[in-house]
């Protein structure tokens, strides 16, 4: 969904590629992080075109399928924060790397500056695969060169408080303090600027 309406065509068009966490679960559109980097990058002055790519339950395969659609509409900037569903389905850590590094190349290759934001899971899987899911996005960060935002719910997750009454998705409050931290990494991507 396209956001920003104060935003003009010639706006540096910002993608958000993502999962329940972009796409705000159970909030209204306006209230997901993206929606309110927009707000505050339109604030500072540096007015951006959001579109929330998010979709609930997607999997790195499932963006991956869809990329291209995206990625035609020619984004300055493309956010990635994909992989938890993966890994809450027990896929292979190398089966999610290899999708996820295929979406940032794609993502480059078009043009884009790609920001991926990392994840993590509880030990569910035990210890080592939580380790080994959250070592993927750093890897990929650096081998790509593209920016890392180490973890997307960092100072969110876990807390009572900032989530629905899931645990998981960040309520209103949540998503405000996601968006405070994911708008540097988005205001340094559309200057051009590591």
């Amino acid at each position: 969904m396209a956001l920003g309406a104060n935003a003009a065509a010639e706006d540096p068009l910002v993608i958000f590629l993502g999962d329940s966490l972009t796409a705000g679960n159970g909030l209204p559109v306006d209230e997901a992080f993206p929606a309110v980097v927009a707000k505050a990058m339109r604030e500072r002055g540096r007015p951006i075109r959001v579109v929330n790519a998010g979709v609930s339950g997607d999997t790195t395969t499932g963006a991956l399928e869809r990329e291209d659609y995206l990625l035609a509409q020619k984004p300055a900037v493309l956010v990635v924060g994909l992989g938890a569903n993966d890994a809450f389905r027990g896929q292979s850590v190398d089966r999610i790397e290899a999708n996820l590094r295929a979406i940032v190349t794609k993502g480059k290759s078009a043009g884009a500056r790609v920001v991926l934001l990392g994840m993590r899971v509880p030990t569910n899987f035990g210890p080592d695969y939580a380790d080994a899911f959250a070592a993927i996005y750093p890897r990929i960060a650096k081998t790509e060169k593209v920016e890392l935002m180490p973890f997307l719910l960092e100072g969110v997750g876990g807390r009572a408080e900032l989530n629905l009454d899931d645990g998981i998705h960040p309520n209103r409050e949540g998503q405000r303090i996601v968006a405070g931290r994911v708008l540097g990494f988005v205001e340094r991507a559309v200057k051009g600027k590591p």
